[in-house]
Parts: structure tokens; C-alpha cells; sequence
């Protein structure tokens, strides 16, 4: 499991680490960083899942495009290079020097220190890392292969969805583009049994409905494929014994969260599932909901890290730590605030085991009081 990511010169940051828990929720104002802490750790994940022999990293892919050194290293203090290193629990780390021309679209790896032992120019690499016949790759870099991220910008409803060979959709995507295809393929394989809702088979069609029905009491899925096509469709009810209806008929609710159900019901223990605001679309219980499914996730053995501008998400995530569904030591809380000489650019609050917050910085989730002080005239 990830245990700490630290950047140099990337992006907003000029030094920063991030301490990452289970469950780890990133919150803060527009601009401010959140993104880049999700950005890092997917250019290693895209650059590792494309080229598995690349001795450069990508900055434009399928997950992610963000276009030229020049665009990615810190205005203030970088200037060709920036750094990440990725902390494990077992103690193992990486620390990766990238650097290039500011025009161009990818990063060589000048060096890397790998456990302690730094490698410079190294020529033949696998997974972003000195390759050795018969070596395997370590544990950071099969938990970053195998990491699912999941974009704020997800598929809205469609008529029909594409069907992919299970070799290439092993994860919902980037946009939940294979989601179908990992439902399909993966229909009858059980989920984890922490997961797994009782007096349900534990199936994934089934789970994922199950669960989908905790958000959108009713819901069912009818998940077809097309004859002599390579894809199929689905069809949702909104009530008990009701028709199926097509996608662009049940609103955008069911299918932004569909990915994400079908994402933390297919991930497996190690797992990694990076997630840009899970409540889009979602009304406030709903939203309270997905903090609370997420934590389940995270406490069945699957590393979660999300990006959230709800408070609801993050009440679901209290509500689950008081009622002892994940552990307070196994959540962690980071604030983001834009750069300033005098002030921290990220703050820690910290959860008690009643899901209680140690201090409130100004601007975590503070608006509804300062809009009802407004109101109630105690405040500008």
C-alpha cells in the first residue's frame, strides 16, 4: 500500500509530501493542487501501463494529457525537471529524477533511487525501473500498474456501449469507458466478501446492483450484449417490477456513479482506486452514500484516494468511522490551499474514533455555516 508521495517542482509545488492512509480524501479551492497530487500518480500509472520498456515519461496519453515540461514543472522554482517519490508500508521506496527540453512532450529519466541505491542514466528499464533478467517488478509498480483512475469527466448516457477484450479492459477507464465491458466479462465472479451485501448472490452483476440500489432505491440493470457486435447495452428501472428504460431516460445520476460501483466491486486487495469527485450528479444523500461506500472499499483491503469539494462525501466518511466501518488511523484528511510565504500548503485535520475533526482551517467545508451566519445576520 502507498504509504507517502512526495513531489519537487511538479506543477503548484515547489516540495510537498503527502502522507496516504486507506482512505485518503483531498479537498481545498480550485487551483490549489489537489488534482496534481491525483496527476502524479497517474503519469507514473499511464507511463508504466502503455510502454512497459519506457525510459521516458509520458505526459500525454489515454488517462491523462497535460502537454509539455514546460506545463507540468513548478513557474516559480523548477525549470527542465521535477521529482516523485513514492513511499510503500513495507518500507520500500522510489524517487524518480525526471527532466527534458520545456517543449517537449515526455521525460527522461535522468536517475532514480530505488531503496536507498540511485541509478544514474539508466538505459534499460522495465516499469520506469533498472530492469534485471528474471527480476520481477516490485511492489510499487504493480500497485501503480493495476491502479483504476477515474476522471471527474466521466461517460454520460449512451444508446450502446462498447465491448473490449477483458486483456484490455481490466479497468473501468479513465472515463468508465470499459466499465461495461469489466461488468460483462466479470458478471458471475464473486467481490470481496467484506463487500458483498447480505441476502444477494455473491456475484458482481448482482453485488453491483445490490449496491447500486443503496443510492437509487429500485434500480435495476439489464446488461445485454448486441448480436454480432462488439457491444452491448443497458437498461435501467427505477422502481420495482418497472420497465427497463434506456440510459439518457433515467438522468445522469446512475450513470456517474455505475463506474465507480463497478470499480470498487472489481478491485482486488492492493488495489489502488483514484477518483476526481465522486458526487457529481449526485443529490446530498447520495452523495453522504458514496463517502460511505468508498470507506467500505478502503476497509476491505482496496487503497481509495479521492478528490472531493463535498462535505456530504466527507459526513459519509465520518459516518462510517463512528460506526466502525473503517478505522479513524485508516482515513487520512489533506486541505489544500493556494502557495503563500506564510502558510502551509496543505493542512492535516485529523478524524477520532467518533468521527469527530481535531480543527476546521478556514475554508474546509465552511460554507454552509458562513452562508447561514449570513443569514442569520452574526456573519459578513
Amino acid at each position: 500500500m502507498l504509504a507517502q508521495l512526495e513531489l519537487k517542482h511538479f506543477k503548484c509545488f515547489e516540495e510537498q509530501r503527502i502522507p496516504f492512509a486507506p482512505l485518503t480524501l483531498l479537498s481545498g479551492s480550485n487551483a490549489s493542487g489537489k488534482s496534481s497530487v491525483l496527476q502524479a500518480l497517474v503519469l507514473l500509472h499511464q507511463t508504466m501501463r502503455a510502454h512497459e520498456w519506457s525510459t521516458r515519461l509520458l505526459l500525454n496519453g489515454e488517462e491523462i494529457k497535460l502537454g509539455t515540461i514546460a506545463d507540468v514543472v513548478d513557474k516559480e522554482f523548477g525549470r527542465q525537471s521535477f521529482e516523485i517519490q513514492i513511499d510503500e508500508t513495507d518500507g520500500t521506496s522510489r524517487r524518480w529524477f525526471f527532466e527534458g527540453e520545456r517543449a517537449e512532450m515526455s521525460m527522461a529519466l535522468a536517475r532514480i533511487d530505488v531503496d536507498g541505491v540511485m541509478h544514474d542514466r539508466p538505459t534499460h528499464l522495465r516499469y520506469l525501473v533498472p530492469w534485471a533478467p528474471l527480476g520481477e517488478a516490485g511492489e510499487i509498480e504493480r500497485h501503480l500498474t493495476r491502479l483504476t483512475y477515474i476522471t471527474a469527466e466521466r461517460l454520460g448516457p449512451r444508446e450502446v456501449y462498447p465491448l473490449m477484450d477483458r486483456q484490455i479492459a481490466t479497468v473501468v477507464g479513465a472515463s468508465g469507458e470499459h466499465a461495461m465491458s469489466v461488468l460483462h466479462w466479470g458478471r458471475d465472479e464473486p467481490v470481496l466478501a467484506p463487500l458483498a451485501l447480505p441476502g444477494i448472490p455473491n456475484l458482481r452483476l448482482a453485488q453491483v446492483v445490490g449496491r447500486m440500489r443503496t443510492f437509487f432505491p429500485g434500480c435495476g440493470l439489464d446488461l445485454q450484449p448486441v448480436a454480432k457486435a462488439n457491444a452491448v447495452t443497458v437498461g435501467f428501472a427505477t422502481s420495482d417490477g418497472g420497465d427497463f428504460h434506456r440510459p439518457i431516460h433515467v438522468g445522469f445520476g446512475l450513470t456517474q456513479v455505475l463506474p465507480i460501483v463497478i470499480a470498487g466491486l472489481s478491485a482486488k486487495p492492493g488495489d489502488i482506486l483514484v477518483i476526481e469527485n465522486p458526487e457529481v450528479h449526485l443529490h446530498p444523500a447520495g452523495q453522504t452514500r458514496m463517502g460511505q461506500f468508498l470507506a467500505s472499499v478502503a476497509s476491505a483491503g482496496v487503497q481509495v484516494i479521492v478528490e472531493t469539494h463535498s462535505d456530504h462525501v466527507l459526513n459519509g466518511v465520518r459516518r462510517s468511522v463512528k460506526e466502525t466501518g473503517i478505522k479513524a488511523q485508516e482515513v487520512a484528511l489533506h486541505f489544500f490551499r493556494p502557495r503563500t510565504q506564510d502558510a502551509d500548503q496543505v493542512v492535516s485535520p485529523q478524524l477520532d474514533a467518533e468521527g469527530n475533526i481535531d480543527h476546521w482551517p478556514e475554508g474546509f467545508f465552511d460554507q454552509f455555516e458562513k452562508d447561514v451566519g449570513y443569514f442569520a445576520g452574526w456573519a459578513d
